[in-house]
């Protein structure tokens, strides 16, 4: 199985899911085969006036994840990474890291057609 993001609040599986996806903390990269995983922050699209969910796409991009786990992805993130061919899993915010991989692996979490935030307005 190919690589997932998760936006997260903390480094680790149990953190719970950053309904931002923009302006989300971090992001833990999983391996679902073996369940490894690595943190990766993203501080520096945390303080953008704009362009923080373009910005955090081309980073989720480059982990090699091919599918995103998160709350609310924006009109020009949801493009950045339909683009980039990564799909995104909504709606697992209130939950932690794990339980959102386990939901989605369970066929569990509703795949986004569209974007369900309008975005950031400075």
């Amino acid at each position: 199985m190919e690589k997932i993001a998760v936006s997260s609040e903390g480094p680790d599986m149990d953190a719970r899911v950053d309904p931002r996806f923009g302006r989300a903390a971090g992001f833990i990269i999983i391996d679902p085969d073996t369940m490894a995983f690595e943190y990766v922050d993203n501080g520096s699209s945390q303080v953008m006036a704009q362009g923080a969910g373009i910005q955090a796409a081309e980073i989720v991009a480059a982990t090699g994840a091919r599918v995103l786990l998160t709350g609310f992805v924006g009109p020009k993130a949801f493009q950045a990474l339909n683009a980039a061919g990564i799909t995104i899993g909504q709606n697992v915010d209130n939950l932690t890291v794990r339980e959102a991989v386990q939901r989605f692996q369970a066929g569990d979490v509703p795949v986004a057609d569209a974007p369900n935030s309008r975005g950031h307005r400075s």
